[in-house]
């Protein structure tokens, strides 16, 4: 069967590439096309247009880049009419991807499915009418999402969480097999590490990465290590770090996360990551207008919560320092609790563990594969 996939950011590339993988086990003839990244290219298949191309994040961007993005729209709706696929396979990225749903679902009659859930929970309830009416099946990573969808009236399946796959198959990967990341990065075994994950954006690296790198050097006993984002070269970094005695680490989250102490993160799928290495953390999110945003999310979100370590407790395990709440005093602050308080590490780790039982066994991408094939043959 013939798959066209969208995935708007590097967290949707990797969760396609691994749907991907599990669809060619289950349909040993499967054929790609797809809007993606790296990841996706090495699943096979033909990349059509590039993440990069789409990652605008917030109104000023979507503005600048207005008209890359209308045109991006136009090449891929002329590009799934042309390939004529037998699904169209949507991660996320609900800006983009709820039109290509209505125009795949009412001008080409195609069958559309919705991977990985987009977070309205939080906040744009009313798109649930678009899912509705463009989207045939919907599959959840997030447990509660399952019962909200409910609330509403539509129908989904909680499928596992992807990360959770994603953090296995690394481990597995890495049983009995020698370590040396450390010497391989120049890292001294002596000296704990601290991982710095500022996000995938860059807006995001640049508010945010600076505090993290000058919290970090306030504990010198320590080593800060910043996770490279995919897309985001050397020298974009160096603009915040030249200042800091850190180091950078491209395409390696997992292996820093597996060798750290603690870190700092920006809220996303990163704050899961860093959970299921049980590494304690503290969540920070800078915005701008911090005061207006931190109301703006008291006041008007349906979550009391951004990370989703919190959202799966449905309680605080981790402090999230967004908006109003971020500073450096702030996260230094936390960041030493974390560092020197086996109570306060103790009580994070067993949140953690709460949070790994919730989320269930490996097997998301696998699961969802099947669900695919079985609701293809049917259809």
């Amino acid at each position: 069967m013939k798959y066209y996939l969208i995935a708007g950011e590097a967290s949707g590339d990797l969760h396609a590439s691994n749907l991907m993988a599990e669809l060619k086990r289950e349909d040993p003839g499967a054929d790609f096309r797809f809007l993606g990244g790296e990841l996706m290219q090495a699943a096979g298949g033909t990349l059509v247009r590039h993440y990069r191309e789409m990652a605008f994040m917030g109104v000023g961007p979507v503005l600048l880049h207005l008209r890359t993005i209308l045109r991006t729209m136009q090449t891929c709706r002329e590009d799934i009419r042309r390939y004529s696929p037998d699904v169209l396979i949507l991660i996320d990225y609900p800006g983009f991807n709820l039109r290509m749903a209505r125009y795949a679902k009412t001008q080409l009659k195609l069958p559309v499915c919705y991977y990985i859930s987009p977070k309205i929970w939080a906040w744009k309830q009313y798109r649930i009418k678009d899912f509705r009416r463009y989207v045939d099946r919907m599959f959840c990573i997030l447990p509660f999402e399952k019962a909200f969808y409910q609330s509403l009236d539509y129908a989904v399946d909680y499928v596992g969480n992807p990360t959770v796959d994603s953090v296995a198959h690394y481990r597995e990967r890495q049983a009995g097999a020698a370590d040396s990341f450390l010497s391989d990065e120049g890292l001294s075994p002596d000296k704990p590490l601290i991982a710095l994950l500022a996000g995938s954006r860059r807006q995001e690296i640049k508010d945010n990465l600076p505090t993290m790198l000058k919290a970090a050097a306030a504990y010198p006993g320590y080593q800060p290590v910043v996770a490279g984002a995919p897309g985001i070269d050397q020298a974009y970094y160096d603009l915040f770090m030249q200042a800091y005695p850190a180091k950078i680490v491209f395409g390696k989250t997992y292996p820093l996360l597996h060798h750290s102490w603690a870190a700092l993160v920006t809220s996303g799928t990163a704050t899961l990551e860093t959970a299921l290495f049980r590494v304690p953390q503290v969540v920070c999110y800078a915005t701008p207008l911090a005061k207006l945003t931190g109301f703006v999310f008291r006041h008007f979100f349906h979550t009391p919560y951004i990370s989703l370590v919190n959202l799966i407790a449905g309680r605080e395990v981790v402090q999230e320092l967004f908006a109003d709440r971020f500073s450096g005093k702030a996260i230094h602050a936390e960041l030493g609790k974390i560092l020197r308080e086996p109570g306060y590490r103790g009580q994070m780790l067993s949140g953690y563990d709460e949070v790994i039982r919730i989320l269930g066994a490996p097997g998301a991408s696998r699961r969802t594969a099947f669900h695919l094939i079985e609701m293809l043959s049917g259809h």
